[in-house]
């Protein structure tokens, strides 16, 4: 049973041109580096241009974005909810990589209007579920999230603080559970 602290990577979901993601992303980012047992891979999506054309993971342009992904013992995803689902970027990421996912734990940060991106973290599960990862039943949620933050991108609500507690608390338990089972046996997909 490792010890070690896990490393968890933190997405963020949109690539569009004023989005609104980097400051949800930051946020739980620096809740999850406070947590204690993490440390914490930022990974900006937009940063990493996906090619159009689904192919082989190993694709040159998505060799840092790949190794980052493997790197990671569990994920958090935040996401925006675009026509009730979850941005494409996200999606095309998510398929032009299989192993990264397996046998580790997913949690979810969303945020957008009335639904606060839940809808889109509900189309998510199903699809990590396909590539064999494990998804975090208590999720973050910001609901008409423009005005949930202050000026230095904290959340203005402390139950956002509470809930985010929650889901790194479960993030972690299954982090290390999936960690030390994949250090003893290989996963079988």
């Amino acid at each position: 049973m490792s010890t070690a602290a896990l490393h968890i990577a933190v997405l963020t979901g949109s690539i569009r041109e004023g989005r609104f993601g980097p400051t949800v992303a930051n946020w739980i980012a620096a809740r999850a580096a406070d947590h204690g047992e993490l440390t914490v891979d930022l990974i900006d999506l937009a940063d990493h241009p996906v090619p159009a054309v689904l192919g082989d993971a190993d694709n040159p342009g998505m060799a840092g974005l790949t190794a980052r992904l493997t790197a990671a013992d569990a994920f958090v995803v935040v996401t925006p909810e675009y026509n009730h689902s979850y941005p494409a970027s996200l999606k095309s990421v998510i398929d032009w990589h299989y192993t990264q996912w397996q046998a580790k734990p997913i949690g979810f940060v969303s945020y957008g209007g009335l639904a606060g991106g839940l809808r889109a973290v509900e189309h998510l599960r199903p699809v990590f579920s396909e590539l064999h990862a494990t998804t975090i039943r208590d999720t973050v949620s910001f609901h008409n999230c423009w005005d949930k933050f202050d000026a230095t991108g904290n959340a203005v609500d402390p139950a956002a603080d509470v809930a985010a507690k929650t889901m790194l608390d479960q993030l972690t338990w299954w982090g290390h559970a999936l960690r030390d089972a994949r250090s003893v046996r290989p996963y079988a997909s």
